[in-house]
């Protein structure tokens, strides 16, 4: 069950009565990452419907003008869409036409950016306007208007993210997130992607003053003494261990003011020996404060996860009915195929969570935990096993045999078997099941679509020969996984497809209402897309809008996954569309910019673009519009 802090109870007792009152997020522009705060990925535009999508012609499109895979969602405000392109340079256009206005250019010797989005703020008179992103482990702050770094944030416009966290800031490699933070009030609330090693920083949740970037509260995902969840790690392990962050997606319930955060696995991923205990707060979703960063209840998916099970996609807030009550609810969906639903103020779960015995490592000094928790209901949404019976009956005689061999031989007991020195079969996989941006909610029916992809893994643990130079003083030996994704000859999977599906939910239910494959691997129709990192967008019209790795963009009913509509593209598509509107018309723009779904003759002709579509502006609406 939900652990609900003893302090939280009284400002638990104070939110309450806000489920009575009518405060109602706009999902009628796209300001925001995801379209709003609340990460519905949900437009309530229906200018474009099931009746008319088919009429879809290109309104505009504005090239890259380089070679980066870009998965970046646009976000529309005031007619102006801010984009990434010109090698990570933010760029403003004319929504309605894809005119350029302004670029800002990327600091020379830009290693790594935020290429998923960008976050939007604006005084109350709207006489300050702020675009934040952060770049080179700097956060920045440029003016919306003119592009310019505002000289008056930080330290003459730039916070070193890399201050703050417990560590030596040389000694930290990696610390800032590729996806964008959510701006509540005066606050930007970020995560971080601490790397994949031992001695990775800890994923602290910080915010910081839109204004002047100071630091206004933190919340320690890896505790300091004193602080809840500090027994359930060795003594001290925040100065080592590393992780626990949010790499993914945040969301916020505004009128509540609370944000709920799902974090990544703790580091080392895979071997787990030197940070003993359930780990709190890895592989939880937590609801906190926004203003202050107090926890308010929290509930961890995977206790002490040696899988790399991250959270990383965004927490969906949507109202359903549930024993004849409207809920209010956070729903999550996970690697492993989850949905886990849970009532937004108070954190119980919806339908009971029943902690099961699971495997015991083998591997000496490793103490996994005897039990994991899992949902009782909805149903998953991806496979969670993968044995001989599930191999393509299209693969070689020599694959066949080859994989046959590799998991006859491998451990294989579903969904928590630990790694070994023996190899280990993980499925969906750690880069399977549900990812960024790969979930969208309709708030007008309670219903959940979440993308999700099978790709199984095989993980095999083995010593490291050389002492970890930034680990001098440990005496622990490190183990590193020799993981792979199993990938067959022809460059495919060997599971049975689909390889990535679309399915969605009745919340009121739990129930699924249908499944689809969703895209298509090379020369092979319905088997899903092999790679995708897709984010679904809902529309009014009764539309889920989709781009796929293919390189095609599509719409689909809402009611059955049939698709209504598709364009091809001159590359793949990662991440989400944008709905929006100017003038009366309604958009749906694509970044077209992936290398995957290509093939090798062509990858390095593909010259990226953001796409926009709209339906055909008729005589008559010419008219009315002069």
């Amino acid at each position: 069950m939900p652990r609900v802090s003893f302090s939280a109870l009284i400002a638990l007792a104070a939110l309450l009565p806000v489920a009575a009152q009518s405060h109602r997020i706009s999902h009628a522009s796209w300001r925001d990452y995801g379209g709003a705060s609340d990460s519905a990925q949900y437009s309530e535009l229906a200018q474009i419907d099931r009746s008319n999508v088919g009429k879809l012609e290109t309104a505009w499109s504005y090239p890259t003008g380089d070679n980066n895979p870009y998965s970046f969602n646009p976000i529309v405000v005031d007619g102006v869409m801010y984009v990434l392109a010109r090698n990570n340079s933010i760029v403003a256009l004319n929504a309605a036409t894809g005119a350029e206005i302004w670029t800002h250019a990327a600091e020379p010797n830009t290693t790594i950016i935020t290429n998923r989005g960008i976050n939007y703020w604006e005084s109350k008179d709207r006489q300050d306007r702020r675009l934040l992103f952060a770049s080179n482990h700097f956060l920045h702050a440029i003016d919306a208007r003119t592009g310019r770094l505002i000289l008056t944030f930080g330290n003459a416009g730039s916070v070193d993210l890399k201050q703050g966290l417990d560590r030596d800031p040389k000694s930290i490699r990696l610390v800032q997130s590729t996806t964008p933070g959510r701006v509540f009030e005066d606050l930007l609330i970020l995560g971080s992607a601490t790397n994949q090693e031992y001695g990775s920083a800890p994923g602290d949740i910080r915010a910081f003053d839109v204004r002047t970037g100071n630091l206004a509260w933190t919340f320690h995902t890896i505790p300091r003494p004193g602080e809840f969840g500090y027994d359930t790690w060795p003594k001290d392990a925040r100065n080592r261990v590393g992780g626990a962050n949010v790499w993914g997606e945040l969301s916020v319930d505004e009128a509540r003011g609370i944000v709920y955060a799902p974090t990544a696995s703790a580091k080392y991923n895979f071997y787990g020996v030197n940070r003993s205990g359930a780990n709190l707060f890895a592989d939880t979703l937590l609801a906190l404060d926004a203003r202050t960063g107090k926890r308010l209840w929290h509930f961890q998916m995977v206790h002490h996860d040696i899988w790399d099970y991250d959270d990383a996609t965004a927490p969906k807030l949507v109202t359903v009915q549930h024993d004849g009550k409207p809920v209010d609810v956070v729903a999550e969906v996970s690697k492993q195929g989850f949905v886990w639903v849970f009532n937004r103020v108070t954190g119980e779960p919806l339908w009971p969570i029943e902690e099961k015995p699971v495997p015991r490592s083998d591997m000496p000094g490793e103490e996994t935990w005897p039990t994991q928790p899992f949902p009782s209901w909805p149903p998953p949404f991806a496979r969670q096993k993968f044995t001989v019976d599930d191999l393509r009956p299209s693969l070689s005689a020599q694959d066949r045999a080859k994989f046959r061999d590799e998991i006859l031989s491998a451990r294989n007991e579903g969904l928590f078997t630990p790694p070994g020195t023996r190899g280990t079969i993980e499925m969906p996989g750690n880069n399977g099941g549900a990812n960024w941006s790969g979930a969208a909610v309709d708030p007008t029916s309670g219903t959940l679509f979440v993308v999700s992809k099978d790709l199984p893994a095989l993980l095999q643990l083995a010593k490291n020969p050389k002492v970890d130079k930034e680990n001098p003083a440990s005496t622990e030996d490190h183990y590193y996984s020799g993981f792979g994704f199993l990938i067959a000859s022809d460059g495919l999977s060997p599971i049975t497809p689909p390889w990535s599906s679309l399915t969605a939910y009745d919340l009121n239910t739990g129930a699924i209402k249908w499944k689809i494959p969703l895209g298509d691997a090379p020369g092979m129709k319905g088997t899903g897309s092999h790679y995708p990192k897709v984010g679904p967008v809902v529309t009014a019209g009764g539309l889920i809008f989709a781009g796929t790795r293919d390189g095609k963009a599509r719409a689909l009913d809402v009611e059955n996954g049939q698709q209504l509509w598709e364009h091809q593209l001159d590359a793949g598509l990662e991440g989400m569309a944008a709905v929006y509107e100017v003038a009366g018309r309604e958009f749906v723009v694509f970044c077209a910019s992936a290398q995957a779904g290509v093939t090798k003759a062509t990858q390095t002709k593909i010259r990226g673009a953001y796409v926009a579509f709209a339906l055909p502006v008729t005589a008559e609406r010419k008219a009315n519009r002069r």
